[in-house]
């Protein structure tokens, strides 16, 4: 199992940004979270098959309606510790 961690910015809190993430994830069979932070950008730490993972990542890229995504900074690794779900934290 991979585990990807990615910082999201541009305009992506306050559009249904997380739970358009958390919809997906669950798509794809993927478990992990998505939280605002405070310096306006969102984290989002997933976990699942590689091949998901960078489906999902499209929709990372990609945004939800209403958001503006500017940057995604993505690190890829194996999965540090077993996560149930997707959460909105």
């Amino acid at each position: 199992m991979k585990e990807i961690l990615c910082k999201v910015s541009g305009n992506v809190q306050g559009v249904f940004f997380r739970q358009f993430l958390a919809e997906k994830a669950r798509q794809f069979e993927i478990v992990g979270t998505a939280e605002n932070l405070p310096d306006g950008t969102v984290e989002v730490v997933a976990q699942g098959k590689e091949l998901n993972l960078r489906a999902f990542l499209d929709f990372v890229y990609s945004g939800s309606e209403g958001a503006e995504v500017e940057s995604v900074n993505v690190q890829w690794g194996p999965a540090t510790e077993k996560m149930e779900g997707f959460k909105i934290l």
